[in-house]
């Protein structure tokens, strides 16, 4: 079992810029598909963006598309997300998760439900 732990986020003004991270323990997830999403407030939890297992492949919520860049280390074992121009509707609880094993690692997976490892979280607020 791998523990995800998830660094980075805080409060921003709209227009800004936070970098989030996660560092995986436990095993490394070299060889796993990776993602980030969030839960706002009174809403379900939703897919921002995902990265398969060499980088080589990446997908995102229309909603990050052009603000938001995912990355990896595999060598240190960590994911990022570079969030830019924040609105205020990007307030929420950020998750970093690792998918299956058991699936294709060359694939990004947007849906929540591939993913077996999740961190605690963190928050992100944006004021406006």
């Amino acid at each position: 079992q791998v523990q995800l732990v998830e660094s980075g986020g805080g409060l921003v003004q709209a227009g800004g810029s936070l970098r989030l991270s996660c560092a995986a323990s436990g095993r490394t997830v070299s060889n796993s598909a990776m993602g980030w999403f969030r839960q706002a407030p009174g809403k379900e939890r939703e897919f921002v963006a995902a990265i398969n297992w060499s980088g080589g492949s990446t997908e995102y919520a229309d909603s990050a598309k052009g603000r938001f860049t995912i990355s990896r280390d595999n060598a240190k074992n960590t994911v990022s997300l570079q969030m830019d121009s924040l609105k205020p509707e990007d307030t929420a609880v950020y998750y970093c998760a690792a998918a299956r094993l058991t699936l294709y690692r060359g694939g990004a997976y947007t849906n929540s439900v591939w993913y077996d490892s999740w961190g605690q979280g963190t928050q992100v607020t944006v004021s406006s």
